[in-house]
């Protein structure tokens, strides 16, 4: 009963944090943080998978297809970025296939490929990152799940 409402405030902090990051990030920050949401996602999804949870599978697959496509793909300027842009969109678009085929066969190979190519544009990502932006990632929320405040929480 408790545990719930400590768990739905930890959650709210998380959100906030998360939001926050958004908010302050560079446009090629965010791209960043797309990588590692659609990183995560597929992570998450070859973990359902063997666990044998094909429903959380699946929902992990698309929100990777989501990221990849609304995304990252949707991000992409093809008459500024010319070729390199009109590579990436097929990149983008063979990643969404694979992830497709790979939920319909429960195929764990086809998770990691998909995975360990947005793995590379990510690092390749960080590696042009603009001089007045670290290249190393924000520092995160540390969320104590049991407690109603983030374990950072400094009071006045």
């Amino acid at each position: 009963m408790f545990g719930s409402s400590q768990v739905r405030g930890a959650n709210a902090y998380a959100k906030v944090g998360i939001e926050t990051g958004v908010i302050a990030a560079s446009p090629h920050k965010l791209i960043v943080m797309l990588f590692e949401g659609a990183i995560v996602a597929i992570s998450n999804a070859s973990q359902h998978l063997s666990n044998g949870e094909i429903a959380s599978k699946g929902q992990s697959i698309s929100k990777a297809i989501a990221i990849i496509e609304n995304g990252l793909r949707a991000s992409l300027d093809k008459k500024a970025g010319g070729e390199i842009a009109n590579n990436l969109d097929a990149l983008y678009e063979y990643m969404s296939a694979r992830l497709i085929r790979a939920n319909l066969d429960n195929n764990d190979e086809m998770l990691n490929e998909v995975k360990n190519l947005l793995r590379d544009l990510k690092s390749s990502w960080e590696a042009i990152a603009p001089s007045n932006e670290p290249a190393a990632e924000a520092p995160k929320m540390n969320i104590d799940p049991l407690s109603p405040r983030p374990a950072n929480f400094v009071e006045a």
